[in-house]
């Protein structure tokens, strides 16, 4: 059965970290088996995020696991910002390094992922709960889940990668002195997806005293809001009827025009933090995605630095594991860090563009906002980082 096989890498999290790690292992030879929490249709069916950067579709399309964005992704490249100064559109595909984004809904990629895994012969326990790892100093940990019928399993490979989340069994077992660098913005959002078609032609971000709205495609008949609201918010305080009247106060529909309102389908209240691991890697455990470093929606770096950092550390196992080159995988943490501190930097700058908690604050983010209207070289640097990783 799994639970006695001897496998080189048991990855928890069947997320898009988890997933292409899989795929990238899997296709190379390595043995590798992924434990899942959720069910499978949970699985395929959870909407998280929907826009991959240029970078994470190069990844995707060099592995062969980028047919189904091809065919029903869509690109996008504009932004538009919505002020008590009136508004201003940025076509960022036309600025920087003159890249677009592609949406494609999360939960779609990750059918993707788990199709390609699957078919190619690749193993996957879902309902399966890992309950915790030890022996990361060795050279074969142990770790121990809750099978679906609620018997426990232990498995015992070469090395564990977490790419199970911030609450997951990974970040659970790493050792005492880890360093962890974290930033709660103390900003709040109602998070809804709407059953609606998309009533702007672009992202859209609304800026102003009542606070931040968002507006983003998720695809022809779905598009996801966000409203910014008190600490403390539960879900259900808000009401439809509430929601869409305050989308349209937010979002300046009397003078740009009434939105495409339909059922809200979808309701979570997210808390903006952000926060780094340091280092990635702990013996034979090693960490990717939201179990690495966790960071705030505000840019839409998430998935696509679980993509970029699940090639890293695929490209480092094979290495350790198929050519005895262990250099690499030592190495990894350093590299995937640079580029999640990279994220971090340009996202905790997009919340407080988006974000103000005190006059001092809100004056800054009109300067920001009127270099954004009016410099070119603000416009480039604002475009390089919003679609880079």
């Amino acid at each position: 059965m799994d639970a006695q096989g001897p496998y080189d890498v048991v990855i928890l999290g069947a997320g898009p970290a988890g997933l292409v790690l899989g795929n990238l292992l899997h296709r190379a030879g390595v043995d590798c088996l992924i434990l899942e929490r959720e069910t499978r249709d949970r699985v395929v069916t959870r909407a998280r995020a929907g826009f991959l950067a240029p970078n994470a579709v190069r990844i995707l399309d060099r592995h062969g696991l980028a047919g189904g964005l091809h065919r029903a992704g869509r690109e996008h490249s504009r932004c538009e910002f919505r002020t008590d100064d009136g508004r201003f559109t940025l076509d960022y595909a036309t600025l920087g390094r003159g890249e677009p984004h592609t949406v494609y809904p999360q939960q779609e990629l990750v059918t993707d992922l788990l199709t390609a895994y699957e078919t190619a012969g690749g193993r996957v326990r879902f309902s399966t709960g890992a309950l915790g790892v030890t022996g990361a100093d060795s050279t074969r940990p142990q770790v121990t889940a809750r099978g679906p019928d609620g018997a426990l399993e232990h498995w015992w490979p070469r090395y564990v990668a977490g790419c199970d989340g911030r609450h997951g069994a990974a970040r659970r077992a790493l050792p005492t002195g880890v360093r962890r660098q974290h930033r709660d913005h103390g900003v709040t959002w109602l998070a809804v997806l709407a059953e609606a078609p998309p009533s702007l032609d672009a992202v859209g971000y609304a800026i102003g005293e009542r606070g931040f709205a968002g507006h983003m495609a998720r695809s022809p008949r779905i598009t996801r809001y966000y409203l910014q609201c008190e600490r403390g918010t539960a879900a259900g305080d808000w009401t439809a009827d509430r929601i869409w009247a305050e989308l349209s106060v937010r979002l300046r529909a009397d003078r740009y025009g009434p939105l495409h309102e339909g059922p809200i389908i979808e309701r979570a209240v997210l808390d903006l933090e952000s926060d780094v691991l340091e280092p990635l890697r702990h013996g034979s455990l090693l960490l990717a995605g939201d179990a690495a470093s966790l960071i705030s929606p505000c840019a839409a770096k998430g998935a696509n630095l679980a993509v970029l950092q699940a090639e890293l550390l695929a490209e480092a196992l094979i290495d350790d594991l198929r050519h005895g080159r262990p250099g690499p995988l030592a190495a990894y943490s350093e590299r995937a860090l640079a580029h999640v501190w990279r994220a971090q930097e340009f996202t905790h700058w997009m919340v407080h563009l988006l974000h103000g908690t005190s006059p001092f604050d809100n004056a800054l983010r009109r300067s920001r906002l009127a270099s954004l209207r009016t410099s070119r070289g603000a416009q480039d640097w604002f475009a390089e980082n919003y679609v880079g990783v």
